[in-house]
């Protein structure tokens, strides 16, 4: 049966955005960067959103009282098991997003994650950044991993986050018309680099610090500092007022 992914976390207002430009296809890479403004909000992902927002491509939410958690799935290290469970323990709904290779190799656990109501995002079938691409090279990374989980899982996409965080105007434009909204982060740290993991005290620190409205939280699922401090991350932002 075809499951309509549910517009539960993100939508199309996000933030608004009055912008008006012709698309222009020069690769760009995003950073949310350092500066906050008076609600701890990094202004490089409100910049991203008043510009882009017509777009639909988003870093930032316009709800002052949620936090977002999304996990980047491009392969399997072990700990996304556990990280469930805490969601599932926690209560928390997550945005997966899924490359082509996790989408074939981890039919399980990408089962698992939508019968608990997570929601699945498209992160390219083979992880290449859109603005290398060709027009149609583009809408097929895009699209056929949309097929492939539609035919697959039974499952419809609507979310799409660049592959290495890098985009464009025009593939902002091209991943709109395909159907999708693009979404990037708020908050990201250095939890990606599993030969190198911050300490769960120093991660747990960098993630309090940058707490904020509308939060967008970028994590990685092979992360297994992420896998320990989950549970404590999720008290913390529920502690400061923030649904989760």
């Amino acid at each position: 049966m075809k499951k309509t992914v549910p517009i539960a976390l993100l939508t199309a207002s996000m933030v608004p955005c009055s912008a008006v430009y012709a698309a222009d296809a020069t690769k760009k890479g995003y950073g949310q960067g350092t500066a906050v403004d008076s609600m701890n909000r990094p202004t490089g992902a409100l910049e991203f959103c008043d510009r882009y927002g017509d777009l639909d491509a988003f870093a930032l939410s316009d709800d002052e009282n949620r936090v977002i958690l999304t996990f980047d799935q491009g392969y399997e290290n072990g700990y996304t098991d556990d990280i469930l469970d805490t969601l599932k323990e926690k209560n928390v709904k997550a945005i997966f997003f899924l490359t082509g290779d996790y989408a074939r190799k981890e039919e399980a656990l990408v089962k698992r994650m939508i019968k608990e109501g997570h929601i699945l995002g498209n992160h390219g079938m083979t992880h290449a950044s859109l603005p290398s691409l060709s027009e149609s090279q583009a809408r097929e990374e895009i699209m056929s991993l949309h097929e492939y989980v539609l035919n697959n899982y039974g499952y419809e996409m609507q979310y799409f986050r660049p592959p290495c965080g890098e985009y464009s105007e025009r593939a902002l434009e091209t991943v709109k018309e395909c159907g999708y909204k693009t979404v990037f982060w708020s908050f990201a740290y250095v939890d990606w680099n599993t030969d190198s993991q911050p300490l769960p005290a120093e991660g747990m620190k960098k993630l309090t610090e940058s707490a904020h409205g509308g939060e967008i939280l970028l994590l990685h699922s092979v992360s297994s500092t992420n896998a320990e401090i989950l549970g404590d991350v999720i008290d913390m932002f529920r502690s400061k007022g923030y649904t989760v």
